[in-house]
């Protein structure tokens, strides 16, 4: 049975920035939690961030370019935290393959997870299509990322990888290249 990373905050454990917590009320969550298949990490706090913590965002280019070097992450106080997201997201990437998981469910809008949106870098509550450090790290390793409000394309991905599994195939988990996120150039 394939594992399922997802974002600590979701199901409603109140650990995000301002101290909330995004509630999932689906009944495809509600099996794979009685399945046992999820696997609940907050890459911030796994690198030592506090609840509350102060909002951070990307800087000058995507989470691609934050895990290359070439883009930060601050807080809104202008504090770099680049190295400590960094690190978040590859925490995430060596859970996830310890855990054998056949994707991820991710938080919208985070900079660490996000996976189709997140804020701007101005700290105005504007929004840009792009994904979070971590959800990045874990696209480059092959691991499927889908928003949490997508959980329906997400159960048809994780079927269709056990499907594979059972025929004999590869199930599609981590067919990425070998990367060791903390070589930047």
């Amino acid at each position: 049975m394939l594992k399922i990373l997802v974002s600590g905050c979701l199901g409603g454990a109140p650990i995000r920035f301002n101290e909330t917590g995004v509630p999932v009320a689906s009944p495809i969550w509600q099996r794979w939690a009685s399945e046992g298949r999820l696997v609940s990490l907050c890459p911030e706090l796994a690198v030592g961030f506090p609840v509350p913590r102060p909002p951070a965002e990307i800087i000058g280019g995507s989470a691609a370019d934050v895990l290359d070097g070439h883009a930060q992450v601050h807080e809104a106080s202008g504090r770099d935290v680049t190295e400590l997201f960094q690190a978040a997201a590859q925490r995430a990437v060596d859970k996830a393959l310890q855990a054998g998981v056949g994707l991820a469910i991710l938080v919208e809008g985070s900079p660490t997870c996000g996976s189709t949106y997140v804020h701007d870098g101005t700290f105005t509550g504007v929004t840009v299509a792009g994904r979070g450090v971590a959800a990045e790290a874990l696209r480059r390793r092959g691991i499927p990322v889908f928003p949490h409000h997508d959980l329906d394309r997400a159960a048809a991905a994780l079927a269709e990888q056990e499907r594979q599994h059972r025929n004999g195939s590869s199930h599609g988990c981590h067919p990425g290249p070998e990367t060791d996120l903390s070589r930047r150039s």
